[in-house]
């Protein structure tokens, strides 16, 4: 059980959590996908394989959830593009993982890094049309 100041903040991030708008918690995904396979290369050129593979898995489970969350009904053709890119991401994550290759994350690094950006603008757009709270 902690106590003091680490339980106090450990609330404050529990708190923040749950009471952060949906597009701060998409952009917050983002972002920690991005710095997964960031930390899973590093680990790769360090020969740290079993930290490679924990950080791989730890981006896939985000990719996965935003292709589960994708409603192609809603969404159309965007939604359809986003599906084939998070597969893509996911295949090239499969391909980094088994072949110890840095270069498919680099892909991944960057597609994620474009779709935040544009997340981003989208979720600021929302925000400035009082649509969504900060």
């Amino acid at each position: 059980m902690r106590t003091g100041y680490q339980a106090q903040v450990d609330e404050y991030r529990k708190n923040h959590f749950y009471t952060v708008d949906r597009g701060s918690i998409l952009l917050m995904l983002y972002q920690g996908a991005i710095d997964f396979v960031k930390r899973a290369k590093e680990h790769l050129e360090k020969r740290e394989m079993a930290e490679k593979g924990a950080n791989i898995s730890k981006a896939h489970a985000i990719i996965t959830e935003f292709l589960s969350t994708l409603n192609v009904e809603i969404g159309g053709d965007v939604a359809r593009n986003l599906e084939k890119l998070y597969r893509f991401m996911l295949d090239q994550l499969m391909e980094a993982h088994l072949s110890n290759d840095g270069k498919p994350l680099d892909t991944v690094i960057n597609l994620l890094g474009t779709l935040k950006e544009g997340w981003e603008g989208a979720v600021a757009k929302v925000r400035k049309e009082g649509l969504l709270s900060e």
